[in-house]
């Protein structure tokens, strides 16, 4: 089913409004019969300030309805009804239903099964939707509420610049296309060249800014963290996803909640909500599958899906950290990624990176193109035919280390499948 729907249009992104618009019209219009939205864009963080929000919600008690993507193993991952993911049958029976009403027309995969969440979340009762934007946000399909509760713009960086444009202010430009008129938009940390693009916006559209270290501050703190906004100040634990960034992401979250005056959400559903984040392939170290029982005892296996130039930056940092053993690095790309901008700050930090060609799909950089890149930043490589392959030649090395699969959320989908 979701494969026929991948041809229903040439292009596999088409970044336009048009056809999605004319899609729900036909559907009843879903998109504008939902409970209170916040949505989601950026470059890095996103998918995890929604799972921090799911978490925080639902800590509280409350249902949420989540959209986000790419999925890692099974599309269902994307649509979340009242806390649960969509069941099989009735994600088939929603887009049997969309694509009877698109009558044939052309609509890309992402537009229908948007549209086909939105006529989900119109269906099932809930106390509020988190819904991530796909790509960019001014065209994106998931851009046609008039009145989101609050919006969210995660830090902007250089990625999909032939699709968003190759500066960091046209980049920006687009994300800042989900700000409405009236609606709070909770900013997190940017460059100064995102941040005087999203400004100007917000200030065009009358929409009030909640900006990082400027209305809202969340650092660490004693061991947890420190959040202090326009109403709340709270003392909180680290957010259950590693890394340094996870704080400014997690803060991000909070601000949105702040925002929400008619939810009711206590410190401490907070807390709990922040202590049991579920967000895979974000600095995940794998603790069980066939994978992980193949490693000797001192050797740890993590998996992390950041594919560009700032994510590079975010993992290094993490890996500066890891002095205690050696790192060896595991990296399967797209075409369109930037290779060795994202391999670059971890080079100093692995001893040798495995490189291989992400089985299965469309667009991946080859496997060779990857040592190049990582040996242009002096990182020695080589290529592995898969990552069964790599981890048995690098565990043959014996003694103590870390393995750290990434370069891409379509590997990591990949890697956990085939982990069980």
């Amino acid at each position: 089913m979701l494969e026929r729907l991948s041809r229903l249009h040439p292009k596999l992104i088409d970044l336009s409004l048009g056809r999605v618009e004319r899609l729900l019209a036909a559907l009843g219009d879903p998109h504008l019969k939902l409970p209170p939205v916040i949505h989601v864009a950026g470059t890095n963080g996103k998918g995890s300030t929604v799972a921090t929000l799911r978490a925080c919600l639902e800590a509280g008690g409350y249902r949420t309805h989540v959209y986000t993507s790419p999925h890692l193993v099974r599309f269902h991952e994307r649509i979340r009804l009242a806390g649960e993911l969509i069941d099989e049958a009735a994600l088939i029976e929603l887009l049997e239903e969309c694509e009877r009403a698109n009558q044939g027309l052309p609509i890309t995969y992402f537009e229908i099964t948007t549209a086909a969440a939105f006529l989900a979340f119109a269906r099932t009762p809930a106390d509020i939707v988190l819904l991530e934007t796909g790509l960019g946000g001014r065209l994106d399909a998931t851009n046609v509420l008039p009145r989101p509760a609050a919006t969210a713009i995660t830090p902007v960086s250089l990625d999909h610049q032939a699709l968003l444009g190759d500066t960091l202010a046209a980049i920006a430009a687009e994300k800042a296309g989900i700000l409405k008129p009236g609606a709070p938009a909770v900013i997190g940390p940017q460059t100064p060249e995102a941040a005087a693009v999203i400004e100007a916006k917000a200030a065009m559209l009358g929409s009030p800014l909640h900006r990082w270290r400027r209305e809202w501050h969340c650092e660490p703190a004693a061991g947890g963290m420190r959040y202090a906004g326009e109403r709340w100040r709270l003392d909180l634990p680290l957010p259950a996803l590693p890394g340094a960034h996870q704080t400014a992401n997690a803060g991000a979250a909070i601000a949105c909640l702040e925002r929400l005056s008619e939810f009711a959400l206590p410190a401490d559903a907070i807390a709990d909500g922040l202590r049991h984040i579920e967000w895979p392939a974000r600095l995940q170290r794998l603790g069980r599958g066939p994978l992980v029982a193949a490693l000797p005892e001192g050797w740890e296996l993590w998996l992390d899906g950041g594919h560009n130039p700032s994510a590079g930056v975010v993992l290094g940092e993490f890996a500066a950290r890891w002095a205690d053993r050696p790192l060896y690095l595991v990296a399967g790309m797209l075409k369109t990624k930037d290779a060795a901008g994202f391999l670059m700050p971890l080079a100093g930090h692995a001893r040798a990176l495995w490189a291989v060609t992400i089985p299965g799909e469309q667009n991946p950089l080859p496997a060779a193109a990857i040592v190049a890149a990582a040996r242009s930043v002096g990182l020695a490589a080589q290529a592995a035919p898969s990552v069964a392959a790599a981890l048995r030649d690098i565990l043959a090395r014996g003694g103590r280390g870390r393995v750290l699969i990434c370069g891409s959320l379509h590997l990591a989908g990949v890697v956990l499948a085939d982990n069980g």
